[in-house]
């Protein structure tokens, strides 16, 4: 009985990672009454209510360019930041209200990430990269 267990855990992960790689599966850690997080092929968004946290995925960006990131930020309380990653988690960019654009040279097959973070925050966010 051990082994079916194996059989479904091991393919479930492989999918999961892929999925992650491919930055259409996100890796989470929030307190919220609403959090709906929808990553895109040119951008993210964020509806949340009363969200406290971070979110964090594999951003889908074609390198070798030099990218423009635009963050919209209409909160009614709370705040929110945007972070791009490299592959070792070192912050190359920083997005927030009083910053809201920027601009990032990317390498070609490289990974990047983008990470959330929330703090009470309620209203809606969106990352456009361009």
């Amino acid at each position: 009985m051990g082994w079916w267990i194996c059989f479904f855990i091991l393919p479930f992960s492989i999918v999961m990672y892929l999925l992650y790689i491919k930055g259409l599966a996100v890796s989470k850690s929030t307190q919220a009454v609403l959090c709906v997080f929808r990553p895109g092929k040119d951008a993210d968004r964020a509806a949340l209510d009363s969200c406290t946290g971070w979110v964090r995925h594999a951003g889908r960006f074609h390198g070798g360019r030099t990218y423009k990131f635009i963050f919209d930020c209409q909160l009614s309380q709370g705040d929110a930041e945007v972070f791009l990653l490299d592959r070792n988690k070192e912050q190359l960019l920083k997005l927030n209200r009083q910053f809201p654009t920027g601009t990032a040279e990317l390498e070609e097959k490289r990974r990047y990430y983008l990470r959330w973070e929330f703090r009470n925050a309620t209203g809606k966010c969106e990352l456009h990269w361009l």
